[in-house]
């Protein structure tokens, strides 16, 4: 089965998918946020596309590990994506945690060394940050 991964931000959230090993994450979105409630339905839809049993979300910490205002906000959209898969019944599906420290520094470097121009890093690098999370996640459970 496929993990979906999820950079979430306050105006977007970058979306990857594993390939169906789960050996390689690819970007497939950025999804402008226009509600928590209608954000959670999208993943919920893209979860059934993908036929994904595992969801890896960023969770954006301070460098030194303690949370932040931001994590405050993640925590809650985790909160409503879990109250969501479970009305819908897809209570099944796993949420996990990936550190995401300086994963957008990560992907601007990715996208920079690729010759993407600024105005195009700043369409996908949520998108970018969600595949080295992904990734990440990937890369530290391939032994499970």
């Amino acid at each position: 089965m496929r993990k979906i991964g999820l950079d979430v931000g306050d105006k977007t959230v970058g979306i990857a998918v594993s390939d169906p090993l789960g050996f390689t994450a690819q970007g497939i979105m950025t999804l402008e946020r226009v509600g928590i409630r209608k954000d959670t339905g999208k993943i919920i839809d893209l979860i059934r596309e993908y036929e994904c049993d595992t969801v890896v979300i960023g969770l954006p910490r301070r460098l030194d590990g303690s949370d932040s205002p931001q994590t405050e906000k993640v925590y809650e959209f985790r909160t409503m994506l879990e109250n969501k898969l479970r009305s819908s019944g897809m209570q099944n599906i796993c949420i996990e945690w990936q550190d995401e420290r300086l994963t957008t520094v990560m992907a601007e470097k990715v996208l920079i060394e690729a010759d993407v121009s600024r105005a195009k890093r700043k369409k996908v690098i949520d998108k970018q940050a969600a595949v080295i999370i992904l990734q990440s996640y990937l890369d530290s459970h391939k032994n499970d």
